[in-house]
C-alpha cells in the first residue's frame, strides 16, 4: 500500500525541540521531521551528508571554518560529510532531514 503524509499537519504535531521523528523510508534513507529552536551542540557526521529542509521559520547552520548558513521557508541546504556544525533557530522552525537511516542524529 502507499501511505500519503501530510506535511503541515504533521507539523502543528511536532512539537518538542531537537527530538527527530521518522516521517518516511526512501531506500536507505529516512525523512525526519524535528522542531529547531535554540542552539544544538557542535557536531559532525564523519561517512554521511546531511539535508536540512526548512518546512516552516527559519534556520541558522554555524559552519566550523566557514561561512553560516542562514535557511528561510522552502530553502535546503546539504553539509557535507566530516564538517563540523551546529544548527540553531530563535524562533521554533520546523525542518525535514534527510540522512541515511543508520545515521547518529546526535554526530560524534
Amino acid at each position: 500500500m502507499i501511505s500519503v503524509t501530510d506535511i503541515e499537519k504533521l507539523a502543528l504535531k511536532t512539537s518538542e525541540p531537537w527530538s527527530p521523528v521518522d516521517v518516511a523510508y526512501v531506500n536507505d534513507q529516512v525523512i525526519r521531521m524535528a522542531v529547531f529552536h535554540g542552539v544544538y551542540h557542535w557536531h559532525r557526521h564523519v561517512e554521511e551528508d546531511e539535508l536540512f529542509y526548512v518546512v516552516e521559520g527559519s534556520i541558522t547552520i554555524k559552519v566550523r571554518g566557514g561561512e553560516d548558513v542562514r535557511l528561510n521557508k522552502g530553502q535546503l541546504c546539504v553539509i557535507p560529510r566530516n564538517v563540523e556544525h551546529c544548527p540553531q533557530s530563535d524562533e521554533p522552525s520546523v525542518v525535514l532531514l534527510f540522512e541515511p537511516r543508520d545515521l547518529k542524529s546526535r554526530g560524534d
